[in-house]
């Protein structure tokens, strides 16, 4: 499908332009590596990241760095989004995604930290069959607010979100995974995770899940992601916020 020369900014209003300076990390490759994700061998990084050494790259970023601590960190390049066709009519699959290996049913948390500063700036976790089944959720800095922002894909792309009350620069996110039901929670601490979205999902044998960072609308968003695990479905109660 060829892409209208047509943003997302172009559809919904202007923004503040305002570059955010780089946060380190030596270029592995082009921005574009990794794009057929399901791929075996495709954007696979062979070094420990977030203390794992199978994750694989859709799009690395020109600027990261596994730092020590099984941290990394980001500068995301320039219009980078994923979305596909809802309201916009046309289809990005450019955003920034490490996806690690996971099963058919499973939970993940990920603490994001990073510093929005123009429109559609977004982090946070990402789950994902192939390019037309996915999930994120985050952050994302929309009419001048750090929103809490998830969007799921079958096909085409939905958006829900909402202000968030908490320090958009220091969370974490949390997706539970199975029987065809997603789970999403966020924290301010790490410890209570009130709920953000219970939704159908694609069911799949397996899936892929890892930090995500886009902005559409320029370059330069450095992020800092810490602390994913990757385990089975907690499997607790609904308004269990533990």
């Amino acid at each position: 499908m060829s892409h209208p020369p047509l943003s997302r900014r172009t559809v919904l209003g202007g923004a503040a332009a305002l570059a955010l300076p780089a946060t380190g990390g030596a270029a592995p490759g082009p921005a574009a590596a990794g794009k057929a994700m399901e791929g075996p061998t495709e954007g696979a990084t062979g070094r420990a990241i977030l203390g794992r050494r199978d994750g694989r790259w859709l799009n690395a970023p020109r600027q990261w760095r596994a730092e020590p601590a099984d941290e990394l960190t980001i500068v995301t390049d320039r219009a980078t989004d994923f979305w596909r066709e809802t309201h916009y009519g046309f289809i990005r699959d450019s955003g920034h995604f490490l996806g690690f290996p996971a099963p058919a049913a499973f939970t993940a948390q990920l603490r994001i930290r990073g510093d929005y500063r123009q429109l559609y700036d977004q982090a946070g976790i990402m789950i994902r069959v192939d390019e037309r089944r996915w999930v994120k959720a985050g952050i994302e800095l929309s009419d001048g607010a750090a929103m809490l922002s998830s969007v799921l894909t079958d096909g085409r792309s939905d958006w829900a979100t909402g202000r968030y009350t908490g320090d958009a620069s220091d969370f974490w996110m949390r997706a539970t995974v199975a029987r065809g039901v997603l789970r999403l929670q966020v924290s301010a601490d790490g410890r209570t995770w009130p709920l953000v979205r219970l939704a159908p999902f694609p069911v799949a044998p397996a899936y892929r899940v890892g930090p995500m960072a886009c902005t559409p609308e320029r370059s330069g968003l450095g992020v800092r992601f810490s602390d994913l695990r990757i385990t089975p479905p907690l499997g607790k109660d609904l308004h269990d916020l533990s």
